[in-house]
């Protein structure tokens, strides 16, 4: 790879990972210090602590200050979840990806999703509604909440090309989140939207995602009847 490549802390903690994964850096080994790796890299220091950072807490990475970090002797993998940019989730499958933004608007959000970003009343966020579609067929209706008072840059995002799923996860690095996975039955809305059946039952993502400044981004998905969730651990 080239060093052009490594432009965000996710592909620089991939090729990390795969140096572990393939023995090129043994269990126990010390590493390249973060100096080392962002001039290989040709990325910032702190793209490069981003993607360690989330090795270690994955138990892959054994960080010490004054001491460096090592692969670990023996590696506890925590189950987790990815963030999937649905683009690449549905051109993975081998099916068209396209994507069509529905609404963008900045206003009030309703009671329960001030609560669940934890703001006062009269806060004003980014709304975006927008469909992913796969095989020109809907795929997914992402309805999401943006903090741009967190994500300050955001304000300028029209995102009329590209989708806000995406656009957080290849611009904002987050701390934390949470996700639950429920099944409810589709309303007229999402009916229309996604060419179904109201009733018909829907799988549905809600995810939160925050950093040290607060809670970035609210997002609920609504995924077309028969979606399948996939994933690794």
């Amino acid at each position: 790879m080239t060093t052009t490549e490594f432009n965000t802390w996710q592909s620089v903690q991939e090729e990390v990972l795969r140096r572990i994964n393939s023995r090129e850096w043994k269990p126990g080994e010390l590493i390249p210090n973060e100096a080392e790796l962002s001039l290989e890299f040709g990325c910032a220091r702190a793209t490069v602590n981003r993607a360690l950072r989330g090795l270690a807490e994955a138990g892959l990475l054994d960080r010490r200050r004054k001491a460096g970090t090592r692969v670990a002797l023996h590696p506890i993998r925590k189950a987790t979840l990815d963030i999937p940019i649905i683009r690449h989730e549905v051109e993975n499958r081998g099916q068209a990806y396209r994507y069509s933004l529905l609404s963008r608007t900045l206003k009030e959000p309703p009671p329960d999703i001030r609560a669940r970003m934890q703001l006062p009343a009269g806060t004003r966020l980014l709304h975006v509604q927008a469909l992913h579609l796969a095989d020109a067929r809907p795929h997914i209706f992402e309805d999401r909440w943006i903090n741009q008072h967190v994500v300050k840059h955001a304000s300028n995002a029209e995102f009329s090309t590209i989708s806000p799923n995406e656009w957080l996860v290849i611009n904002v690095p987050f701390h934390g989140g949470d996700i639950a996975f429920t099944a409810v039955g589709a309303n007229p809305r999402e009916a229309q939207i996604l060419n179904c059946r109201a009733g018909d039952a829907l799988f549905i993502i809600e995810r939160n995602t925050w950093n040290d400044q607060g809670i970035i981004t609210t997002v609920r998905l609504a995924c077309a009847p028969g979606y399948r969730l996939h994933t690794g651990f």
